[in-house]
């Protein structure tokens, strides 16, 4: 049971979690009764937890509804430009407490679900994950929505509503183990399906050639459904959308192909095209080339742009009918965002669908270009989307064909301006040629758009210098960098709100709009009463997630030593192994010298490793042999822990990060687009180790570089060592505790019931590892050691994390958003709140027709 706030802890948190008012109390405990008794059909006598969840839920709920209607009403009053962001991912996480955030209702909540002997965090705990992505990709999207709302973007996230998202991780004997993340089982509160905007999307079937120009025929038909997801605004009675798509069999799917006999057998044959929204792949960062996945991405796109181009031509309020039939004023009013290339059929499908109504085509091509942007994930080549041509003609014949229009201009242009360069003709094209045709749907989405960007300035230049050198060449202007950054509304005021609090007391809450306002915390990094704070915040909340560890994974770990976090997705690059020698190198120092003052470390590592994917399942397994060892060796005791944190995701990361010391970003210089994770650790008082990749540059750049632990190769020289060959062996030869260590591992040492475990980990590291782990290995351990001696002198420690939580302002996915719009979307962020439908006006908004009956206008949304 929750306890009651004292009144002094009342009026500290009031100003970031919203007032709680007698009236709200009231109105918010008679809802909460009406949607248990009218909405649940229960009483509190048979009611569960679930229940309350839900009621809780559908009351907040109520709070979006009207101005989720209003924004609409406001958008087609104004007819602003709309930006489409268009993703397979989107990591959301829970919905419940951030909507409670952004409208101000938390502390209000919080006393009413108190005055009902009900406590509020265990009601949270009870809502699913929406784990609709994978990583920081996903993720992302998440944030870009929400501070598309909060900057009065007219705005809408376009994705799949998968039954399944990414996968639920157990570690059984320490190997990962999935379960399906069946999150829909009891319902989702805050979602609406919308059949009425349900469209066709077709597949297979063949081209006609005729006089009448071009047809698609005998194609299967898949119904995409739309669930709308309301995305409100920080304060400002902003509501957008984010639509979903279901897949669902139209009612004669396969019918007609059988006999009498075959009607059971075709009912559940509707199951084939419904699996194009059943799951998740889970592959981060890795391309697989699979038909159902093709089918998600097309089906994603074609069911969109048809809903983006009916809202264009019904752009009057409450209209249905199609009052803008011009689409050469498409640029106009309508930006389309493309994250990563699993989108790419966009501008190959928009060219189709303007192209029925303007020619010749070039026209057409240029307001698709004008309409469409880029935004490029990663520079591995593992990653990049290459699909079959065979595989492509059998789906979407019709869509390879325009293809190959386009890239047939493409070269056109190509040739003249590099005339009889066919090396680089070769290299630009679309379809790569070889023994296997492919399309690479990077070229497609570069050719297809008018502004292509990285996502951290040093992965624009990577983008600029190697992996598109060609189509920077010919398009410079194109080419952009929009840095990642985090939502301050989540990331900050909602999972750490004790150091919202604490900042909110220095220089006011208006920095949770504009976070560049952190940079007034300069002026307290001497303040002793400030540093006491900021540390005291950190303890409480390193306190509360060691009692979590507890209670979930039945450790006990000291909350006085240092928590050091590594958290992302499993994968070489991120090279968690990196961080697994530096956890057998200290353990063997303690075991050498066990009377030496040692900092007592508490390491952890989490993430999920994509089923298929060997080598990082190896890693996992690595991680907790090393636990099983160091954490029960009596003689190191509390002042080494390994844990690895199972099932990460969203809502682990909102305990996790809040809790951590010391964050892990140690990538290969050159492989980390960009990271966000780093961000939100940053803006969580957690200082950094990393190289110089991704963002970890630029937050380098904001808090001083000599407010982060940074080591090891830089870009140029990571290039150098590609040129001049890797020698793994002359380090291992050369440096005798990484010797050790890995001796070590490929003897057994981690694994005495099966010595040879861990061969395949060796002999990558030893023979052929593409990202140099032990390349860096020296100057981390040093770096580690210079963490250690830094975290003895606590004053000084702080004074550092405040530097860090100062020079957060870049990092706001606002800043992010602010940019694209002004420099990719041509729209106007705006800080104005609108007003709030009152529900005393519904009524007024009736007309009464003849018939006696109401009839309400609807917003076309």
């Amino acid at each position: 049971m929750a306890k009651p706030l004292s009144d002094q802890d009342k009026r500290k948190q009031i100003s970031v979690r919203g007032l709680a008012g007698v009236e709200n109390v009231a109105d918010l405990k008679t809802n909460f009764n009406r949607h248990l008794h009218f909405t649940l059909v229960k009483d509190r006598n048979v009611a569960t937890k679930r229940d309350y969840y839900f009621a809780l839920a559908n009351t907040v709920r109520d709070h979006l509804v009207g101005r989720w209607i209003r924004t609409q009403q406001h958008y087609y009053e104004k007819d602003p430009k709309r930006v489409y962001y268009l993703s397979l991912e989107f990591y959301m996480g829970r919905t419940l407490q951030n909507t409670m955030v952004n409208l101000a209702l938390e502390n209000a909540c919080d006393e009413a679900t108190y005055q009902l002997g009900l406590d509020m965090e265990e009601l949270q705990d009870i809502e699913e994950d929406a784990g609709l992505g994978n990583g920081g990709l996903g993720r992302l999207a998440a944030c870009f929505l929400d501070s598309m709302a909060s900057l009065g973007l007219a705005a809408y996230g376009y994705g799949i509503r998968y039954e399944f998202g990414i996968f639920n991780q157990k570690i059984q004997n320490g190997w990962q183990v999935e379960e399906a993340d069946d999150w829909l089982r009891y319902g989702n509160p805050w979602e609406k399906a919308r059949p009425e905007y349900m469209r066709p999307v077709h597949f297979y079937g063949r081209v006609e050639h005729g006089p009448d120009g071009v047809k698609w025929v005998d194609t299967q038909v898949v119904l995409a459904l739309p669930y709308d997801t309301p995305v409100p605004g920080y304060r400002n009675n902003i509501v957008n959308t984010m639509r979903l798509w279901s897949a669902k069999a139209p009612c004669d799917f396969n019918l007609k192909d059988f006999n009498v006999g075959g009607y059971i057998q075709a009912v559940l044959d509707r199951n084939l095209a419904e699996n194009i929204s059943r799951v998740l792949y889970p592959n981060d960062n890795f391309f697989e080339g699979k038909e159902l996945r093709l089918k998600q991405e097309y089906f994603v796109v074609a069911a969109t742009l048809q809903d983006i181009i009916r809202r264009f031509k019904a752009s009057k309020f409450g209209s249905t009918e199609f009052v803008r039939m011009d689409l050469s004023a498409l640029p106009d009013k309508v930006a389309i965002q493309l994250n990563d290339t699993h989108p790419a059929m966009v501008p190959a499908l928009t060219l189709r669908f303007v192209s029925f109504i303007i020619c010749p085509v070039p026209q057409a091509w240029d307001i698709v270009v004008r309409t469409c942007a880029y935004t490029n994930h990663t520079v591995l080549p593992e990653a990049l989307e290459r699909w079959p041509v065979d595989l492509f003609q059998n789906l979407l014949p019709r869509h390879l064909e325009i293809i190959y229009e386009i890239n047939r201009r493409h070269l056109e242009r190509v040739a003249k301006l590099f005339p009889g360069d066919m090396d680089r003709m070769r290299r630009m094209s679309l379809i790569e040629e070889g023994d296997m045709k492919k399309i690479n749907m990077a070229h497609l989405c570069i050719v297809g758009s008018h502004a292509v960007n990285g996502v951290a300035r040093i992965h624009s230049e990577i983008i600029k210098n190697t992996v598109f050198k060609d189509f920077y060449e010919v398009d410079p202007h194109k080419f952009q960098n929009k840095t990642n950054g985090i939502t301050p509304r989540r990331w900050l005021v909602m999972c750490n709100p004790g150091l919202a609090e604490v900042i909110a007391e220095r220089i006011g809450e208006d920095y949770i709009r504009d976070l560049d306002q952190l940079k007034k915390l300069l002026d307290f990094v001497d303040d002793d009463a400030f540093i006491r704070d900021i540390a005291k915040v950190k303890q409480e909340n390193k306190l509360k997630f060691a009692a979590h560890l507890e209670e979930h994974y039945k450790v006990k770990i000291n909350p006085n030593s240092m928590f050091d976090v590594q958290v992302k997705r499993i994968h070489e690059y991120k090279r968690q192994l990196l961080n697994c020698l530096h956890i057998i190198t200290l353990y063997n120092r303690i075991k050498k010298e066990p009377n030496k003052a040692w900092t007592p470390r508490t390491i952890m590592i989490g993430g999920k490793a994509a089923p298929g994917y060997h080598t990082a399942k190896m890693i996992i397994k690595l991680i907790t042999s090393i636990g099983d060892v160091v954490n029960n060796d009596p003689v190191v005791g509390d002042r080494l822990k390994v844990i690895f944190l199972e099932n990460y995701r969203v809502t682990l990361a909102e305990k996790v990060i809040p809790a951590s010391d010391l964050s892990e970003q140690i990538s290969t210089a050159g492989t980390e687009a960009s990271g966000t994770g780093n961000m939100k650790f940053m803006l969580n008082g957690a200082l950094t180790i990393g190289t110089m990749d991704g963002a970890n540059v630029e937050m380098a750049e904001e808090a001083g570089e000599e407010n982060l632990f940074i080591f090891g190769m830089r870009v140029p020289d990571v290039e150098a060592m590609d040129k001049k060959g890797y020698d793994a062996h002359s380090y291992y030869n050369r440096i005798p505790e990484l010797k050790r260590a890995m001796d070590q591992i490929s003897g057994g040492f981690f694994s005495p019931g099966q010595p040879g475990l861990f061969q395949d980990l060796v002999n990558m590291l030893m023979n052929h590892d593409r990202f140099k782990v032990f390349a860096d290995y020296e100057a981390y351990i040093k770096c580690q050691e210079k963490v250690s001696a830094l975290y003895k002198d606590p004053t000084a420690w702080t004074k550092m994390v405040i530097h860090n939580i100062a020079g957060c302002g870049k990092f706001s996915s606002d800043r992010t958003i602010s940019q694209y719009a002004r420099e990719i979307w041509g729209m106007e962020p705006s800080l104005e709140k609108i007003a709030p439908e009152d529900s005393t006006d519904l009524p007024v908004s009736c007309t009464v027709t003849p018939g006696g009956g109401r009839q309400i206008p609807q917003a076309n949304t």
